[in-house]
């Protein structure tokens, strides 16, 4: 006797077609940039046990006369490991601005399948080489500083291409809402990162990079073997913002219809209006390939530089919080590493629920750069808040670390996705999407350069806990 077909597989036949692939496509993209933020958080978990107190643990067990920093790992034994940690850091955030606007633009002209998976590959080599100079015994600046710089060219890769592959397969209609839910990703694998950073860091730094290099490059060769860049390739309906409408001459409609009730009851959708019918009986001529729109003319789109600048500062917050808050809550809290890097998770977590709040707000009211600018403006008393009473218990913390993550993160959020998505569809492109990966480069390479001046002014700060 047969069994009868599992649940999941009558789900799957039960949805449409393009749905299938869509879902396949959110999945896919979710997960690659999950494991991106996965890789790059463990640095943030292991700068605490680069340079631990070593009076906690005990007298000196070598008896030699650097007895304050017996247990730190030399280069950063020394008075100025803040500074070799903020020299780290940015050799990342410099490579990765640079990169990001170069990154674009071989996003656009090469296959989005082979670029991913390919750069996913690399960022898992270049994160576990990190830490293999734990078990190399490895204790040169530079060795540190190279590899740092080489991951984060290799990790710009990743947004441009998993923003091109969402923005081919969703128009705008629910695409804050959709993108808002999708951009998860990055807080789920700064959590995921922390966590997984957090089980070794106090007993094997190295494999607090190894494991998420593991990580990056098994997603890297799935996406390879999974991942579909065009609807057009497995014969599906673009979305609608590829093609004019009576209503929106532009080319950009915000009322979306089902694909596939198009297409069953008008034919295939076609740049022409054809039927299906009509599409039969005529020879079937290759589309022309629109031409990938150059650096300037992505600059040209209007929003382009406004959104880059408001994300400049967004994002130096951001980032700011990503690799230095664990340290912060060490120096000020005064939890252990494993701890400190637990709680600053709950700034992911507001994060998720940021997103997905600016997202519903923005599709609801049509305003996205009002979204933006009210959250933004809000956060600004909020952080200064979290500095003067976050830390008079566990639960202040906590609220107020959820909310500013949802405030900081929420804008940030919107902006690396739906607008990105937006101006890279804009009406001015007359219907061309081969401008997805440019737009969003320049949008987050802008980001990156306020993630590297904020940066440089940590610097200057004599005592983390005053970051």
């Amino acid at each position: 006797m047969r069994a009868a077909l599992a649940p999941g597989i009558r789900l799957l036949r039960a949805l449409p077609r393009d749905s299938r692939y869509r879902g396949l496509t959110l999945v896919l993209t979710f997960l690659c940039y999950t494991s991106y933020h996965l890789s790059r958080k463990p640095i943030s978990i292991v700068k605490s046990q680069l340079h631990p107190n070593c009076s906690a643990l005990g007298p000196n067990p070598h008896n030699d006369s650097n007895s304050s920093t017996w247990c730190s790992w030399a280069p950063f034994d020394g008075d100025n490991y803040k500074e070799l940690f903020g020299a780290l850091d940015n050799a990342f955030l410099v490579a990765y601005a640079i990169g990001m606007f170069i990154s674009g633009i071989f996003g656009e002209r090469l296959p989005l399948r082979y670029y991913l998976s390919g750069g996913m590959v690399l960022s898992g080599l270049f994160t576990a080489l990190f830490g293999l100079g734990y078990f190399w015994d490895i204790h040169v600046l530079w060795y540190f500083i190279v590899v740092q710089v080489c991951n984060g060219l290799v990790q710009t890769t990743g947004w441009p291409a998993v923003v091109a592959c969402v923005g081919n397969w969703f128009g705008k209609g629910k695409r804050g809402l959709i993108m808002g839910i999708w951009n998860s990703h990055t807080s789920v694998g700064n959590i995921l990162g922390s966590l997984i950073a957090g089980a070794w860091v106090s007993s094997a730094w190295g494999l607090s990079f190894i494991v998420p290099g593991i990580i990056i490059t098994t997603v890297g060769i799935i996406c390879f073997f999974f991942l579909v860049e065009y609807p057009e390739d497995v014969d599906c309906s673009p979305p609608l913002h590829h093609m004019a409408s009576d209503d929106d001459p532009g080319g950009v409609t915000t009322n979306e219809k089902d694909p596939e009730a198009v297409t069953s009851s008008e034919g295939p959708l076609s740049l022409s209006g054809q039927s299906s019918v009509d599409s039969s009986n005529s020879p079937k001529e290759p589309a022309e390939e629109p031409e990938a729109i150059s650096f300037l003319g992505a600059l040209r789109i209007p929003g382009v530089v406004e959104f880059s600048l408001c994300l400049l500062f967004a994002k130096l917050v951001s980032y700011t919080f990503l690799y230095w808050l664990p340290l912060y809550i060490v120096n000020v809290a005064h939890f252990g590493a494993k701890e400190a890097g637990d709680l600053s998770t709950l700034f992911d977590v507001g994060g998720i629920l940021g997103g997905i709040f600016a997202g519903l707000i923005s599709d609801y009211t049509g305003g996205r750069a009002t979204t933006c600018c009210v959250m933004l403006v809000v956060a600004a008393p909020m952080l200064f808040l979290y500095n003067h009473v976050g830390q008079n218990g566990i639960g202040t913390s906590i609220a107020m670390l959820i909310i500013c993550g949802a405030l900081v993160n929420g804008p940030y959020a919107l902006i690396t996705t739906a607008v990105s998505a937006d101006l890279g569809t804009h009406e001015s492109l007359e219907g061309n999407a081969k401008a997805l990966s440019t737009v969003t480069a320049i949008i987050d390479g802008t980001g990156s350069v306020g993630v590297y001046s904020g940066k440089y002014q940590v610097l200057g700060v004599p005592d983390p806990s005053q970051v």
